[in-house]
């Protein structure tokens, strides 16, 4: 009787012995729940492998876990928590009403047990501390009266990080009447504008074409949303390449250039050379910003207006105290054909140049396994440490790179387990993995094919033509990268130049992230026998091997110092094992020729000794982009 599943769901498992440094340490397994055990599988080709148990009557106490700031690096973004014995089993579920069935039933079963927690922790264990009330001790009572019958889940909850709109569980009978659940369905439709064209590749996609309506049926994916179109056809769209239909809403119009800074706006403005040219674009500030061109001072010059809001409750936007609007884009029309207090009217829009058709985070939904018949084999453009790296087409028509991994190269049972997660990770700023071929020798990565190649050799072949801003440039989109990854609790492990590569719009991305930890050759290969890259290396990775977003931070200083230098090598006139000895004693890079001491002190912070002393990439990100709004230079 005892055998007979209660329930039964793949969920997903955070490990409990690691730190929370990697999506790697979450685990898909299936779950079953009998009148005795709670019970873990491995699903390995169709076959189960206990993995692990838990007694029911051990169990102390089972909760949701509420979580308003943390990522969570998986596709299950509802946590809940089974205590038992000293230990606290977190497990990922893939929505709140999943959450709420295991939960109660859970309770359920264990209403009887001798041990049951008064107190129990709301929040995570994380990097050595209760987040709920900040004790350091794991073993520490909990901080929040349990109640073993109640249904905290029941409870308005904070949102969900990533996924603030999914809409939550109502409360508890009475149920709404069918009139009413069509009626509130109806207030919370979401309505999104398409900003590209999109060719769905499979059957379950739904095609985009610029400037159309659909609505949003599902949210489950952060990548992919199910939608609707006007003809009523459903499937799945990439969410970057739709925004949220208000009147308010920015990204819909070509004036507005989110992610141009100062001087890359002046440039852009001087080479359209149109009177009146103009474009709105956030500064290192955080306000809203208009940039506006005229010749009524001979060669022209650029002047740059911030837009202020008002601080009466129904917040408003002017340029000129007199001429206020409830929003922007009200704002930019009025000035279309009043100058009111600018220079010269807004009379030309002029967008972004930089700004591209933006990646997916793999071809299609849930697809990152790829048939190798689809690709394409073309030119080589390159060799890593995994193998040869050439140019592609997927289905004859995307453009991307194929690495072909050698045998011997890679630890790829591993790679394999955590490939999903890394397709997950779309940015503007990181190379997109778009898939893998797992199912042959040797295995392929397909990823986003960077025209101009690699960072390092883009610094040394133009190294005469490259101002100082555009050093500055190179490091902030690096900089933004790193932040995603950041806020991921994605770790690289080998930040540098030799890893970032261009693409034809002068856009430079973070590629290989976290892929240092599948090389199986002696490349960085220390005294010590770990693997790291030594000159780009803080000392706990030295000493302790502790590898963590600040140790990547201190890699970024080193990259810093290569750009600046133009594409040098850091300590180019020593040793592995000397570097080790001058950097535990202190020594650090020398400062570049032409390198501001503002510049080379973000270097330094990178540089600190103690990790916990170092910045954060989102505030690297900030202090870089403030220099670049300064005035340019470097």
């Amino acid at each position: 009787m005892s055998l007979t599943p209660i329930l039964e769901e793949t969920l997903i498992k955070r490990s409990q012995q690691k730190k929370r440094t990697s999506p790697l340490n979450y685990k898909e397994r299936v779950f079953v729940l009998t009148k005795s055990k709670l019970t873990y599988y491995e699903l390995r080709s169709e076959k189960r492998f206990r993995k692990g148990s838990v007694d029911l009557n051990r169990i102390k106490c089972v909760e949701i876990v509420r979580n308003s700031t943390t990522i969570i690096p998986c596709q299950n973004k509802y946590p809940f928590q089974v205590v038992h014995d000293s230990t606290t089993l977190y497990i990922f579920a893939p929505s709140n009403e999943s959450r709420s069935v295991w939960v109660q039933s859970i309770k359920e079963e264990i209403r009887d047990n001798a041990q049951i927690a008064a107190k129990f922790h709301p929040q995570f264990w994380q990097e050595g501390e209760w987040l709920c009330c900040g004790q350091v001790d794991k073993l520490a009572p909990g901080c929040e009266s349990y109640n073993l019958f109640g249904d905290v889940s029941r409870k308005p909850l904070p949102p969900v990080p990533g996924d603030e709109t999914t809409v939550r569980r109502p409360p508890p009978p009475p149920p709404p009447t069918e009139e009413t659940t069509q009626t509130e369905a109806g207030s919370r439709e979401e309505v999104v504008i398409s900003l590209y064209d999109f060719q769905g590749s499979e059957p379950h996609d739904l095609s985009l074409k610029t400037g159309e309506e659909y609505v949003i049926l599902e949210k489950s994916d952060l990548n992919w949303y199910k939608a609707r179109n006007k003809l009523g056809e459903e499937g799945y769209i990439p969410s970057n390449y739709v925004t949220e239909k208000k009147s308010d809403t920015l990204e819909q119009f070509v004036w507005f250039c989110k992610n141009v800074n100062r001087n890359k706006a002046e440039e852009q403005l001087r080479k359209e050379g149109k009177d009146g040219g103009f474009m709105v674009r956030v500064s290192s500030t955080g306000t809203y910003t208009v940039s506006l061109f005229t010749k009524s001072t001979g060669d022209g010059s650029v002047r740059h207006y911030q837009i202020k809001e008002t601080q009466t409750p129904t917040k408003q936007f002017y340029l000129a105290e007199k001429y206020v609007f409830s929003s922007i884009p009200e704002l930019i029309e009025y000035h279309n054909y009043n100058a009111a207090g600018l220079v010269c009217r807004l009379r030309h829009a002029v967008g972004d140049q930089r700004r591209e058709v933006p990646t997916t985070a793999g071809f299609s939904y849930d697809k990152w396994e790829i048939n190798p018949s689809e690709l394409t084999f073309m030119k080589e453009v390159g060799s890593g440490q995994f193998g040869v790296v050439r140019l592609g087409k997927w289905r004859a028509q995307h453009k991307v790179a194929i690495k072909t991994i050698r045998e011997g190269a890679m630890s790829e049972d591993d790679f394999i387990e955590e490939a999903k997660i890394m397709t997950n990770l779309s940015h503007h700023n990181l190379v997109q993995l778009y898939g893998v071929c797992t199912q042959q020798k040797p295995i392929y990565l397909v990823t986003e094919f960077m025209e101009l190649g690699c960072l390092l050799n883009y610094l040394r072949q133009r190294r005469e033509s490259l101002t100082s801003l555009d050093l500055l440039s190179i490091c902030h989109d690096v900089s933004l990268g790193m932040t995603h990854l950041e806020q991921r609790s994605f770790i690289h492990r080998d930040l540098a130049a030799r890893n970032c590569l261009v693409n034809s719009s002068l856009v430079v991305k973070v590629a290989d992230f976290g892929m240092a930890r599948y090389v199986l050759d002696d490349q960085y290969t220390s005294s010590s026998g770990a693997k790291f890259p030594v000159k780009w290396s803080p000392p706990e990775v030295f000493n302790f091997c502790r590898y963590s977003s600040k140790s990547d931070v201190w890699s970024f200083g080193v990259l810093m110092w290569e750009v600046f230098t133009r594409g040098k090598m850091p300590f180019e006139h020593n040793a592995n094992h000397e570097v080790v000895m001058m950097v535990t004693q202190g020594h650090r890079l020398y400062r570049p020729k032409k390198t501001s001491p503002h510049i080379y002190g973000i270097m330094q912070m990178c540089w600190k000794e103690r990790s916990d002393e170092r910045p954060t990439f989102s505030q690297i990100s900030v202090m870089i982009a403030e220099e670049l709004e300064a005035d340019g230079s470097a």
